[in-house]
């Protein structure tokens, strides 16, 4: 996982996330997903960008399964995106990193 990428987990989810200072998107994702795994190169590559304006992190569903199960979560990839602890955007399915990078900016806006 690169530098910039946060690992969220169902115990750490409350501070890092819902507490957080700044926006946050949070990548609910698995391992045996594949298009999950194809998004990891733009996601780490956007933490890298936004880097110090908006924490990026991943959110294993399989190691996780509360939280995505509170926020509903029904299919992977899916990107949360969280402003003073709400969800405010979300992205389902492989999203272009252009559409993504729009969001964020959105955020910092």
């Amino acid at each position: 996982m690169s530098a910039n990428l946060k690992e969220f987990t169902d115990a750490n989810f409350q501070n890092e996330v819902m507490g957080a200072d700044k926006p946050v998107l949070v990548d609910f994702w698995a391992e045996w997903c594949g298009p999950c795994k194809a998004l990891t190169p733009t996601i780490e590559k956007l933490a890298g960008e936004f880097d110090g304006r908006v924490d990026v992190g991943k959110m294993d569903i399989q190691k996780n399964p509360q939280t995505p199960g509170h926020f509903k979560v029904m299919s992977i990839p899916t990107l949360f995106f969280f402003k003073g602890g709400q969800v405010v955007d979300q992205l389902v399915g492989k999203a272009s990193e252009d559409q993504i990078r729009e969001k964020l900016e959105g955020l910092t806006g």
